[in-house]
């Protein structure tokens, strides 16, 4: 593999299309609100929002690499990371100037907001750059912050950002689907750490599943994604969210299915990945169908 296809594998562009969802959230609470956003504006939160995972995936993959995880880690199709840079070690300069370089793009594009709506965007696009350059070096050793900072950064940063961005409003419409993202984003990212939590201590990080131990952090898995419905079927007993957001609620079976089960696997890897997967469809899937209601 040359050192140009490493970097590209490093972006971890399987993932990218998470962003993208999150901030088409915003977009459609936008809309929801009649404000009628510019197409160029709603585009460049979009990609914004695309670079600003890119990023966090880039300075990880880095700080794994340089702080040998990479070399520990047993990867799986959904944690561990890339694996581009054990491959390719010459590499890591690159991925390190395209994280740079890709976080500087969206720091530009909060510039161009920043201009255009005021200082009401300087403090959640602040809150979003310290977020991805402190997540893998830092954030990592503080267990409830771990938990906690992936959902702020792609929940209430990324959406009310995008709403912000557009114009429009922050009401109780957009709490509630930016709470909704934030936990299922959490529970996403702690999921993903059960099988990464052996060789995560043995470098000095400290997340629930260590501190927890994998068994008590499923029961928290299982809070995080069931309790992500809530808000919705809230907003719509509150009239904050139309009935057509009730097409997200479709994913819950399968929420249920994953939650019982992962339990049982925590202990055999090829069935546990089969859980991770079915955890990011569901996650994907709800995140897709809330923006379809909120846009009927």
């Amino acid at each position: 593999m040359s050192e140009a296809a490493a970097v590209v594998r490093a972006f971890r562009p399987n993932f990218l299309i998470l962003a993208p969802l999150c901030a088409g959230l915003g977009v459609a609470v936008a809309w929801q609100q009649a404000s009628s956003p510019s197409l160029l504006d709603a585009v460049l939160v979009l990609i914004g929002a695309l670079l600003a995972h890119a990023a966090v995936n880039l300075f990880n993959e880095y700080d794994d690499f340089v702080s040998g995880l990479d070399l520990i880690t047993q990867r799986t199709p959904f944690s561990g990371g890339s694996g581009a840079l054990p491959e390719v070690p010459s590499a890591a300069r690159g991925v390190l100037a395209a994280a740079i370089g890709t976080l500087t793009l969206v720091i530009a594009i909060g510039l161009y907001f920043l201009w255009l709506r005021g200082l009401p965007m300087l403090v959640l696009g602040t809150a979003g750059v310290v977020l991805v350059l402190t997540y893998t070096r830092w954030i990592t050793r503080l267990p409830i912050l771990c938990l906690l900072a992936p959902g702020l950064g792609f929940g209430p940063i990324m959406i009310l950002g995008a709403l912000l961005a557009l114009g429009a409003r922050i009401d109780a419409m957009a709490i509630a689907v930016s709470v909704v993202a934030l936990l299922l984003v959490s529970e996403l990212l702690l999921i993903n750490q059960i099988p990464d939590a052996e060789a995560d201590r043995k470098i000095g990080r400290r997340h629930l599943v260590i501190v927890l131990g994998p068994v008590k952090a499923t029961r928290l898995v299982a809070s995080l994604l069931l309790g992500s419905y809530l808000p919705v079927v809230i907003g719509m007993i509150m009239g904050w969210l139309s009935g057509w957001s009730g097409l997200a609620l479709l994913t819950l079976p399968f929420s249920v299915w994953i939650v019982t089960r992962l339990p049982r696997v925590i202990d055999q890897p090829a069935a546990l990945n089969a859980v991770l997967g079915a955890n990011v469809a569901v996650l994907l899937s709800t995140l897709a169908l809330l923006i379809i209601g909120l846009s009927l």
